[in-house]
């Protein structure tokens, strides 16, 4: 009879362990759940801030490529240069060394790409800087841990002829091609869509 006793004791004190220890309680997985869906800016506002406006005036020299519009992608190209001049890297640096050092040069970089664009006369020479733009944003917006709007790296495996491909950063899934554009020399408008999505940028 004790030894009956015993186990049903037992019995009583793991069942309040593991109603103690184990059992999650529902305000507490409602709160899990809510943290876990909001997404906090590992940046400053500030930060965000000159790194969204560098992407908007990216995106719009990329349209102004598109369209073949070469005084309207210079004109995007001083945008561009200036809203990569306005981001500072300070904070990175506060962070994050090496992070900083790295983000430093891949803006250094980029400048030095659209300078050389709004040196040229040629759309081919032109878009041959972009491309290189891209080479060095793409990383650059990786090395930050980009949290902004869902960007897509895409890619056109004949963008400068066959086997000459090139890459370029949209905020949208539908293939607008750049390199090819709507009023292409050789292809027209027929290779507008020229392209896949490589990776997503988040």
């Amino acid at each position: 009879m004790k030894s009956l006793l015993a186990i049903i004791f037992l019995v009583v004190v793991l069942v309040g362990a593991w109603w103690l220890f184990f059992r999650e309680s529902p305000a507490s997985a409602t709160s899990s759940t809510t943290i876990d869906s909001v997404t906090v800016s590992k940046h400053s506002p500030e930060f965000d801030g000159q790194v969204k406006y560098a992407v908007n005036t990216y995106l719009e020299m990329k349209d102004a490529f598109v369209d073949a519009d070469t005084a309207r992608a210079k004109a995007k190209g001083e945008v561009f240069i200036k809203a990569i001049d306005s981001i500072s890297v300070a904070e990175l640096q506060n962070d994050d060394q090496q992070i900083g050092i790295a983000a430093k040069q891949e803006l250094s970089d980029i400048k030095a790409n659209a300078s050389s664009m709004l040196q040229q006369s040629d759309i081919t020479e032109m878009r041959q800087d972009f491309r290189m733009i891209s080479e060095n944003m793409y990383p650059f917006l990786k090395t930050i841990h980009y949290d902004g709007e869902k960007l897509y790296w895409q890619n056109c495996p004949m963008a400068f002829g066959e086997n000459q491909e090139a890459n370029w950063i949209s905020n949208s899934t539908e293939i607008m091609n750049p390199y090819l554009g709507k009023n292409h020399p050789e292809y027209k408008s027929s290779m507008l869509h020229c392209g896949e999505v490589k990776d997503t940028i988040k």
